[in-house]
């Protein structure tokens, strides 16, 4: 819950801002009204380059590798001591 606080919180500051814009002279109107557009496009292409950046730094884990295979193996004998065919070991 305090995380939809928060986004909403920066959700209604960045449209006071936007509103603010608008109403002032400050930059022409025409730039001011494209303003959630170009925010949109900044906002997906921070998301492809924090997915780009996790991607790149993804750690192989080794251990967590052999458990896992531990777990498939006692996974398939509990199914075979139930009478499911687990296909070839």
């Amino acid at each position: 819950m305090k995380h939809i606080v928060k986004i909403l919180t920066l959700l209604v500051a960045i449209i006071a801002f936007w509103i603010g814009l608008l109403e002032t002279s400050m930059l022409p109107r025409s730039y001011t009204w494209l303003l959630p557009i170009y925010f949109t496009i900044s906002l997906g292409c921070y998301g492809l380059l924090m997915v780009g950046v996790g991607l790149i730094q993804f750690r192989t884990c080794p251990e967590e590798a052999v458990l896992l295979q531990k777990d498939v193996v006692e996974a398939k004998e509990f199914l075979k001591q139930r009478g499911v065919d687990v296909g070839s070991d």
